[in-house]
């Protein structure tokens, strides 16, 4: 393998692990790495990411003050205060097929499709249309491991909503790969890691629970690279191995103490005598805490593995849900708070659920911020994967009291390898149709496309789409 002529495929190869590489100066289609036109000419890979959050957001503490770029961001948006010249805040979009008397299942079933869903106790599921995160993977997941990365928190609900007449079974979905089939989506992060690192390349998977390193599994094929790289591509490797181990000791680290914590019950020592390491700890969110489960760690894994993901374009399309639909995750472990998010959603405007249900929301973008700072550190060329990507945050309804899906809660982050122009507070018409954004980011990913569900156009107010 000579200097310069490194494949953007290569994997570092052992018994059970394949470990994709991100981009290096040598995988500048054959140019001497180091010359800066070599990084350039290389056609870099855009990303889409969406993070879904349930339950709606407090209305009166999102909107930032002014507009275009001359805006200040709101007390629930302040801890993305480090990336405002990344963002764009978008006012005034809406999803009208959601508008129905359902609270929550159409907002969550549908906020990806544009499309309203069945009526169903779960025999005739239907979301109406392929969400446009999988209309961007079947543009480009041809050319990526994984062609999507589905990843959650919680698991999927089954059974009957009787209050509304709903399968459950919407309220776990953003993601469809076609009307009737949602994409399952992982929530375990040993699980989501060994999908990326361990079941590359139709290598065999070892059994769950093997602590081997994958790195320590690849360090022979690592070394060997490592000696026909620059001191440049040595240094981001060295960083990016780094990461990896980094992400490792943590899933072990949370998985020992959770084990620990689940040990002091003597039934669960008899299920972990059955099942072994197999024992499934994220399956019950309600007993996360009692297994010693920590809900932002998890989360922040979970984040880092899809960073891990677009880094090393082991995908380019990735969703990720913080929670089902009628999500009763307990948030008491955040300074005045003392119940679930559901709960504190159905405020009544009363200042004691206003407050907790503002700083449940504010967690959210926290975490969100979390993974602009993990995309932005990346190395990428000349840039950055965050400038390469696009981002989406985002909630199903604008007010979980009043299950409004106007005026919705969204984000975006990246600039979308130059197609988007961000820094700015993006006011548009009331009841703007959220798949002109849909069309839009999907254009964006090479799709082509006139239109979207009920979209009029594509937001050209992003940037521009050829770039």
């Amino acid at each position: 393998m000579a200097l310069g002529t490194l494949s953007r495929r290569t994997l570092l190869r052992g018994v059970g692990a394949a470990v994709a590489l991100p981009w290096l100066e040598a995988m500048a289609a054959g140019k001497p790495a180091s010359r800066p036109e070599a990084a350039a000419a290389l056609v870099k890979p855009r990303r889409f990411a969406c993070l879904y959050m349930p339950n709606g957001t407090r209305p009166d503490r999102w909107t930032p003050e002014g507009d275009g770029t001359e805006f200040r961001l709101s007390p629930i948006l302040a801890p993305l205060q480090a990336h405002q010249s990344e963002l764009l805040v978008l006012t005034h979009l809406w999803n009208a097929a959601t508008n129905t008397g359902d609270g929550h299942y159409v907002k969550t079933g549908g906020f990806l499709t544009s499309t309203t869903i069945t009526r169903t106790t779960g025999a005739d599921l239907c979301s109406g249309n392929t969400s446009m995160d999988q209309w961007m993977a079947r543009q480009v997941g041809h050319l990526t491991p994984l062609p999507s990365l589905e990843l959650g928190i919680e698991p999927i609900t089954t059974g009957v909503d009787t209050n509304v007449g709903f399968t459950r079974l919407y309220g776990s979905h953003i993601s469809w790969a076609t009307p009737t089939t949602p994409c399952a989506k992982e929530i375990d992060p040993r699980r989501a890691f060994d999908r990326l690192f361990r079941s590359v390349g139709g290598l065999p998977t070892p059994r769950f629970g093997d602590n081997a390193s994958v790195l320590d599994l690849v360090a022979d094929d690592a070394q060997r690279l490592k000696q026909r790289l620059g001191k440049a591509d040595q240094q981001k490797l060295s960083e990016y191995f780094e990461s990896v181990r980094s992400v490792e000791h943590r899933i072990a680290w949370a998985r020992r103490r959770a084990l620990g914590e689940y040990l002091e019950d003597p039934a669960a020592r008899a299920e972990i005598q059955r099942l072994g390491q197999r024992i499934d700890l994220y399956s019950d969110p309600a007993k996360a805490s009692e297994r010693g489960i920590n809900h932002t760690e998890q989360v922040r894994l979970m984040l880092d593995i899809m960073a891990l993901a677009f880094w090393t374009d082991s995908t380019r399309v990735s969703t990720f849900m913080f929670g089902n639909a009628v999500s009763g995750r307990n948030f008491s472990f955040l300074d005045g708070v003392k119940g679930g998010h559901h709960e504190y959603s159905h405020h009544e405007n009363r200042p004691e659920k206003l407050a907790p249900y503002e700083r449940i929301t504010r967690w959210h973008i926290e975490q969100y911020a979390y993974f602009l700072d993990r995309l932005r550190s990346m190395k990428e060329g000349t840039g950055t994967v965050l400038d390469q990507s696009m981002i989406l945050f985002g909630a199903g309804m604008r007010d979980g009291n009043a299950h409004n899906p106007r005026n919705l809660p969204l984000v975006l982050a990246g600039r979308g390898g130059g197609s988007i122009t961000p820094g700015r507070h993006l006011v548009f018409p009331k009841d703007t149709p959220m798949a002109n954004l849909h069309l839009g980011l999907m254009r964006r990913m090479g799709v082509r496309a006139d239109r979207f569900a009920d979209s009029t156009q594509a937001l050209s107010e992003l940037g521009d789409a050829k770039v």
